[in-house]
């Protein structure tokens, strides 16, 4: 999976250095469509191989879908195409179907590898799709990602005493650097790099359902600490969520929108008073119940 995650990084580079050969040839096709390697993107990329210049013709080749309007296309499209363009991306067309060609083979090996062990597992016990759909069902991971996770973790998570080691292997967790009582840099831990890149991406996608604990949480420190301490404390909630989930078989549950609203009143009062005084402003606290 690290094979197939490199491969994955350098496809995007292509696509990339496809860019940049359109805009060396003033054509902004990424201006007008999305994903230049989609289904439209490729039918005029390779029309741009063949020869074809004109900006109507290549606007045709099109789907209906697309969202942008022909005269946009033929705006994005209208260049100086020349032969050492069509040349450079024949190549990195070329390339990019070699690596995409190359990911589909380790996706078959996995699978293989995948139904050998769970032929060899032991009667009585998870097969190893088991927990793939397991992890599945947490918002922001599928199923490529669940495997990418157990091939780092493993499945045997009584080799973390706890769920808090798991995090701090996997450099999730907050470092404390303290001198004479004053609080410094809190940076992440050095970690299992792997895991890591790939739970933070999981996160960012976790955080888009709405309701749920992990836009709540993200919301929450955002404010405070900024995003990207924000989503790495997102990504650190959904291991630990993984922990018990290998540990103790159980299936994902989302505590909810409201998980962090229900500290003590004085708690949340006094949070609002701190607020009120860096703006400039001073209250005091009197409860309801006993002036009553």
């Amino acid at each position: 999976m690290r094979a197939r995650k490199q491969l994955v990084r350098e496809q995007a580079r292509h696509i990339q250095r496809i860019q940049k050969t359109l805009e060396e040839a003033n054509i902004k096709l990424d201006s007008a469509i999305s994903d230049i390697m989609g289904v439209s993107g490729r039918r005029m990329i390779e029309a741009m191989i063949a020869g074809v210049r004109d900006p109507w013709k290549l606007a045709r080749l099109a789907n209906q879908r697309i969202k942008a309007s022909p005269k946009e296309l033929y705006d994005a499209l209208h260049g100086r195409l020349t032969g050492h363009h069509r040349f450079m991306l024949q190549l990195h067309l070329g390339q990019y179907d070699a690596l995409a060609s190359s990911i589909r083979q380790i996706d078959s090996q996995v699978d293989t590898a995948i139904a050998k062990i769970d032929e060899e597992a032991a009667a009585g016990r998870g097969s190893f799709r088991d927990l793939i759909a397991l992890l599945d069902a947490i918002p922001g991971i599928a199923s490529l990602g669940a495997i990418s996770i157990l091939a780092e973790t493993g499945t045997d998570m009584s080799r973390f005493a706890s769920d808090g080691h798991l995090v701090s292997w996997a450099g999730l967790s907050p470092g404390q650097n303290e001198s004479a009582g004053k609080r410094k840099s809190s940076r992440l831990r050095k970690g299992a790099p792997w895991l890591k890149t790939m739970l933070v991406p999981c996160a960012w996608a976790a955080i888009k359902k709405k309701n749920s604990c992990y836009n709540a949480q993200f919301n929450r420190l955002k404010a405070r600490r900024g995003p990207k301490k924000a989503i790495c404390a997102a990504a650190a909630s959904m291991l630990t969520a993984i922990d018990h989930m290998l540990k103790d078989g159980v299936e994902h549950k989302d505590l909810g929108a409201g998980h962090f609203d229900r500290c003590p009143a004085i708690i949340k009062a006094s949070r609002l008073l701190a607020q009120l005084a860096k703006l400039g402003f001073r209250a005091d606290l009197h409860s309801l119940a006993e002036a009553a």
